[in-house]
């Protein structure tokens, strides 16, 4: 069978793409780096008839599990021919290190002993044609030895280059320039890296510090490395200029040396993008480098330092677009990342003419000390620029977010139809069906996780239960529609796509909690009174039969209805009543309220292109279901955290540090200042309850929209909230609640930290059994840590959705004037959130090829004048947006500040504003 073969010369005789060098059939069998440098040219449909040795496969999984996986996938394509050949447990192919070899030579020697074992096996068993088995491989040393023991060898590129039929291989070569070999020519620009073994001697004796690497989106010039580890009192570093970057790549592990306390810079509040064509102007980018150099206030100096090598390459395969060389039959072309924190990459290709315009992915493959670029080779095209359902899957691979069909594997373990309530079901589960339960959601949501009821009881008090989809019911630990699962993490809500996390049968039908029909729940039932205090809460596996699926809107009309008295109704009163008392108690307990622009579209039904954009308006019927969701979520944590104190999966938001609040306090005390009315008024950060009401005081009649914005303002100085594993932490608050514990348990069908908290929770009322990974406080921590990650993923894809639509709509709107508000101030630009759209872009004060006009920044009041008007963080200016589409894959708002005009300068004051799909802000530890 495909796949494994003790001499694959038995099966049919091979047939691949015909090569000049060996016309006749053949089988490749490539070594160790082959497989780890050219895994793009291996899983090309082209290449077939491949024998991946024992010996390779094991060194291959010891150096990068990302390739192991994709060699292994290939293996198992029956289309593919590649067969796996046990040459260690094989009599005639196993060989023992020999006196002073060292483990490589070993294992070089071993696959040229295999593949001279196969051409002496074939040969006894063809009697035609000669079937030859062709070693490939980059190492010089080992091709001369196989050549000197008769073996037919080829470095991979003289291989491909023998394809003459698919010259388009060519171009998915990997350069194979090693990290420190210099390409031919070119003056050496970056500092050597020192090799690991030093580094690591380094890093053990306190001279280096290891962290990740972070590339500054607004500033090419500059990045931030994070420390690894608690020890360090600094958790950041910061590095700037060319030559301190030293090659590392946003999300490499670097090691890197603190320079004197003399050399410390400030973070600069410039905005430098790399536009340069010429990668041999340096001069150019001595100059922007001087720009970084200002004179600062010495309180803004942070601790500086320079990278000295590279402990782990986090390179992944990029998407972008080909800029072009101006160079006619050029094959050497420059490529551009779609993200801003990558460098360009040079690719060699001989299709540049074809894919210009075109969405291509490119890998990287090295990048010498005395090139400005990176190398690398191309991948794929992916299809035309702007193009909807191209620029979806740039989104999406961009956000590393799983988006291919679910496999037959995971599939099989879905239920089969026609579904229904048996019997076996029922055990350990009540029969809620008689109660009155409705569901509360946006419009036209097919995955509906919660329903509510509440209703009152002979004693006079209230019961009110919150029914969350029974979704552990269908999803069983460790199978494959499990563990699919569990790598996705989480729903992905694009602004017209829904990646699921699980498949459509149970999302969108049997875990969905849609009205009129029978359905698993796993409920949380409070008995209260009328004050909303909680006098007792169970909770318990049922059977449900919601009686209406309605939308925010629907539910307000029913409960402001004059005329409208039904149970449902009557049930809804009942709690929007509870959750306005609920909500008091919280913000009396410091619960912050923050704001943030939500964009809804309206989408054209034919085109699905954006017809209309609108801040999405929250009705009391949305903080209804979501006081009920808070409160569910509370009373789940706390029973998990008392039944298993070491293995709850919970939820925190830690405070933010201090300085977070820095630039919070400073606008708002500017603000203040300029506005009289203010005078005695202050924003207090020293906790959550002092922050909250001085937010709620802070209103001012001259300018209504204030307080929105010191709001929008505070959410960017927070923290991410975080899943975490109780046995692993001792921090279990939630800042932004004000809650001392706190888990995800109501929305199972879209994240799967919630099917875990139904299975500890199913553990702890005796309606499941518990499996031993629920009780592994290690592999839950590690399971925290990849949810944590595809959480922050999905939510830079959706805000990069909704900025694409946004350029959709504008694209089809022409120019537009609006209101919009300074959020920040930069030294050359500012940023403006426009509160109709929930857009925000930043405004150029320079632009290319076009005078600057005189400009002034005052980091104590957070202002900048230019020419003779000066700008104030939460000034209202107006502005005139148009949707600039030069760069096509970088599109950006263009906008020309119409007031207040800018005097004393005749050039026009067309600033360009960048709404552009930048993935999202700038990620600095305030998020």
């Amino acid at each position: 069978a495909p796949g494994t073969a003790s001499a694959p010369g038995l099966e049919a005789r091979p047939s691949g793409a015909a090569s000049s060098l060996c016309p006749g059939p053949h089988f490749l069998l490539p070594d160790t780096n082959l497989i780890l440098h050219q895994i793009d040219i291996l899983e090309d449909p082209v290449i077939k008839n491949v024998i991946v040795l024992q010996t390779v496969l094991q060194e291959v999984r010891n150096r990068s599990a990302p390739v192991y996986k994709r060699i292994r996938d290939v293996i198992q394509n029956p289309e593919k021919h590649f067969y796996s050949f046990t040459n260690e447990h094989h009599r005639e192919t196993y060989i023992e290190q020999k006196r002073g070899e060292t483990s490589n030579d070993r294992n070089d020697r071993a696959i040229r002993v295999a593949v001279k074992w196969y051409n002496e096996h074939l040969k006894k068993i063809e009697d035609e044609g000669k079937i030859q088995v062709i070693f490939l491989t980059n190492d010089r040393a080992n091709k001369e030895k196989a050549l000197e023991e008769g073996i037919t060898a080829y470095t991979c590129e003289e291989y491909i280059k023998s394809l003459t039929a698919n010259p388009e291989l060519i171009d998915r070569l990997a350069c194979i320039s090693d990290e420190g070999k210099e390409i031919e020519g070119g003056k050496i620009i970056f500092p050597e890296h020192i090799p690991l073994s030093k580094l690591q001697q380094g890093i053990k004796s306190g001279i280096y510090l290891q962290g990740t690497y972070r590339a500054n989106r607004e500033n090419y010039l500059e990045a931030t490395v994070w420390l690894h580890g608690d020890a360090e009192e600094n958790k950041e570093i910061i590095v700037q200029g060319l030559k301190h970057l030293n090659r590392a790549i946003h999300e490499d592990v670097v090691a890197v040396e603190l320079l004197a306390k003399d050399e410390w810079v400030a973070p600069s509040s410039v905005v430098l993008q790399d536009d340069g064509q010429n990668e041999e102007d340096m001069e150019n980018e001595e100059e922007k480098e001087n720009i970084l150099k200002t004179s600062v206030n010495k309180d803004m100096l942070r601790p500086t330092g320079r990278v000295v090598g590279i402990i782990k390459r986090n390179w992944r395969p990029y998407c972008g677009m080909l800029s072009k060389s101006q160079i006619k039959e050029a094959r050497r072309h420059l490529f551009t990342p779609a993200d801003r924190r990558i460098p360009r990459i040079r690719i060699e290709t001989r299709q540049a003419d074809a894919l210009e315009g075109q969405r291509i992915i490119v890998a990287i493959d090295g990048w010498p000390r005395n090139s400005r670029y990176p190398n690398g080779h191309f991948v794929k095209n992916l299809g035309s620029a702007g193009d909807k359902e191209t620029e979806t899957e740039v989104l999406l691979l961009e956000h590393d977010v799983p988006h291919q069909a679910f496999s037959q594997a995971v599939l099989s373990f879905l239920p089969k139809m026609p579904w229904s309530i048996t019997e076996e079901d029922m055990k350990h589960r009540e029969d809620l069906r008689h109660l009155i339960v409705c569901s509360v959601d946006p419009p036209g949501c097919t995955d509906i996780d919660d329903a509510l009821h509440c209703r009152e009881i002979e004693n006079g008090n209230l019961e009110v239960g919150v029914h969350i989809a029974d979704v552990s019911h269908f999803i069983r630990p460790g199978n494959a529609l499990d563990e699919e699962s569990v790598k996705r993490g989480t729903t992905v809500y694009l602004c017209e796509k829904r990646i699921d996390m699980v498949p459509e049968l149970l999302s969108s039908n049997l875990c969905s909690l849609r009205s009129n029909v029978d359905r698993l729940a796993f409920s949380c039932i409070w008995e209260m009174n009328h004050k909303a205090e909680i006098l007792k809460t169970r909770f318990t596996k049922s059977v449900i039969n919601s009686k209406a699926s309605l939308t925010y809107a629907e539910a307000q009309m029913r409960i402001d209805s004059a005329t409208m008295n039904d149970d449902i109704t009557t049930s809804l009163r009942g709690l929007n009543k509870l959750a306005k008392i609920l909500k008091r108690k919280r913000i009396d307990n410091g619960a912050l309220t923050l704001a943030s622009p939500e964009v809804r579209f309206h989408m054209d039904s034919e085109t699905h292109d954006p017809i209309d954009l609108q801040t999405k308006e929250l009705k009391e019927t949305n903080s209804m279901v979501e006081e009920f969701m808070l409160l569910a979520n509370i009373s789940v944590a706390q029973k998990i955290y008392d039944e298993f104190p070491e293995f709850a999966l919970l939820r925190k938001h830690p405070a933010p540090p201090p300085s977070n609040y820095d630039i919070l306090v400073k606008a708002a005390n500017n603000t203040f200042f300029f506005l009289l009315s203010f005078q005695n008024l202050e924003i207090r950060t020293d906790s959550a309850k002092a922050l909250a009401e001085s937010l709620d005081k802070a209103e001012s009649p001259t300018s209504p929209y204030l307080n929105t914005m010191l709001r929008i303002l505070t959410t960017r100085c927070m923290m991410q909230a975080v899943y975490f594993c109780s046995g692993m932490d001792n921090d279990f608050h939630h800042y932004g609640l004000a809650s001392p514990i706190y888990t995800h348990f109501t929305s199972p069908i879209r994240r799967y930290a919630d099917i875990i908290v139904h299975r500890l929770l199913a553990v702890a009322i005796g309606a499941d059994s518990t499996y031993p990974e629920l009780t592994d406080k290690h592999k839950l921590a590690e399971m925290c840590k990849n949810l944590n990650y595809r959480h922050k993923m999905a939510q830079y894809a959706q805000r990069a959705s909704v900025a694409f639509h946004t350029q959709l709509f504008f694209k089809t709107k022409g120019v537009v004037n609006e209101d919009a508000y300074i959020l920040f101030v930069r030294k050359n630009a500012i940023v403006v959130l426009i509160p109709k759209y929930g857009l925000e872009g930043t405004v150029f004060f320079e632009e290319k090829d076009k005078p600057t006009p005189k400009l002034e920044y005052n980091s104590e009041v957070l202002s900048l004048t230019v020419e003779d008007t000066t700008l104030h963080v939460f000034d209202k200016v107006k502005v005139n947006i148009t949707l600039d589409d030069s760069n096509i894959q970088h599109q950006k708002m263009r906008m020309v500040l119409v007031e207040p005009k800018i005097l004393g300068n005749d050039m026009p004051a067309s600033l360009s504003a960048e709404a552009s799909s930048k993935d999202e802000p700038e990620k600095k530890k305030k998020k």
